[in-house]
């Protein structure tokens, strides 16, 4: 199951742009597959042209990516979270990562030292540095576990539409079904009461045979009364069936103005 399976991904990429550009923060949508589902917002140099851009740095990246959960110092330095989609079931759907901001003024010395570890030009890593936003961890809390909170529902309330959608979906073709077998339903009642009457007709005229035959007949007439009461009990049970599939056709032609 994907996000883009049930969501409005206009309204998704919406609320994305509209908390990066209240926030400052960085933040890109991933499915469970770890593909990017949105576009990416607030992106830094410093992360994804230099950090991201050598071979080493990229590789802690990822890892950093797979590995971190709510919000985390990255290996550069720099302070990321990690906030998981999810539906009510707890089925994970992606997350939605970010940050690429400093909790506190930088200490170059230690920034200058990574840089070289991961074959990247000091001066342009601090250059690209001094242009990463700085916020108070509580405001970097504050704001991952909102974009979370936010998206989360809007997920939530979309598969949820969807769900019901079905349902109702399920429940017309229920009726329609429904409304098709009330309609033979009636139409094999009719033939009851066809049979019915004839057996009526076989019981009179099987009862007048017997009464010419006379005392040869008798027992022939005791048949022709049970046939008779057999002819009369289908009919009350036609009459019953015929009031409960009126009943029943009320109700299904009810719903069916309904829908």
């Amino acid at each position: 199951m994907k996000i883009q399976d049930f969501c409005d991904m206009n309204k998704f990429e919406e609320i994305m742009k509209n908390w990066a550009a209240c926030t400052g923060l960085a933040t890109v949508a991933v499915g469970d597959d770890g593909n990017y589902i949105s576009d990416c917002y607030n992106f830094t140099d410093f992360c994804i042209k230099l950090t991201r851009g050598s071979a080493e740095g990229c590789k802690r990246c990822e890892k950093c990516d797979r590995e971190g959960k709510g919000v985390y110092p990255c290996h550069a330095g720099l302070v990321d979270f990690g906030i998981p989609i999810t539906l009510d079931d707890g089925t994970v759907l992606g997350s939605v990562i970010g940050g690429q901001v400093l909790p506190e003024n930088p200490d170059e010395d230690k920034f200058r030292a990574t840089a070289r570890e991961l074959n990247i030009d000091e001066d342009e890593y601090i250059e690209a540095l001094h242009k990463v936003n700085v916020k108070t961890n509580h405001e970097i809390e504050a704001s991952a576990n909102l974009l979370g909170d936010v998206i989360n529902m809007f997920v939530r309330a979309s598969y949820t539409s969807i769900q019901n959608q079905q349902i109702v979906s399920e429940m017309k073709e229920g009726i329609n079904k429904a409304a098709e077998q009330i309609v033979l339903a009636n139409e094999n009642t009719k033939q009851i009461d066809g049979y019915s009457n004839r057996q009526k007709m076989l019981a009179l005229n099987a009862s007048i045979e017997a009464a010419r035959a006379g005392e040869a007949g008798r027992g022939f007439s005791v048949v022709a009364e049970e046939v008779q009461k057999l002819a009369q009990g289908m009919s009350v049970t036609s009459v019953n069936i015929k009031q409960a599939l009126q009943e029943v056709t009320n109700t299904i032609m009810n719903l069916n103005k309904q829908k």
